[in-house]
């Protein structure tokens, strides 16, 4: 058994950092195997362009676990990792909206202290 959104998570987020260590590239898509080339979101999170786009997407790849764990029979011997793995993709979604509020506050506070800057130094012509 993969997880397959993880391991679609580290692809985008490689990408989106620009990191290029192709081992790491070939671990993560072994880990998905075909599921890398499904269309779906675990194929479009492995290629996101942006940070919106990966949130919306790994949203959408624990989603369809979700309703992959609420179709599985209670006798299913991979219930359990299922279930595990929901609670894994849960918590990784929550520091992922962490990560980028935090980010996007960073953002903010760069124009609030840059124009602080010139409201104490300002710009003369």
């Amino acid at each position: 058994m993969a997880c397959h959104e993880i391991a679609a998570l580290r692809l985008g987020l490689m990408k989106i950092l620009g990191r290029d260590d192709q081992a790491e590239r070939q671990h993560e898509l072994a880990e998905l195997g075909p599921a890398a080339s499904h269309p779906g979101p675990i194929a479009s999170l492995c290629d996101a362009g942006d940070l919106e786009m990966l949130r919306r997407l790994y949203e959408q790849a624990v989603s369809l676990l979700e309703e992959r764990v609420a179709a599985t029979s209670a006798d299913d011997p991979k219930l359990p990792y299922l279930r595990s793995l929901v609670i894994l993709t849960k918590k990784v979604e929550l520091d992922l909206n962490g990560q980028i509020v935090s980010l996007t506050r960073l953002y903010s506070e760069l124009e609030q202290m840059h124009d602080l800057v010139h409201e104490i130094f300002p710009v003369s012509e």
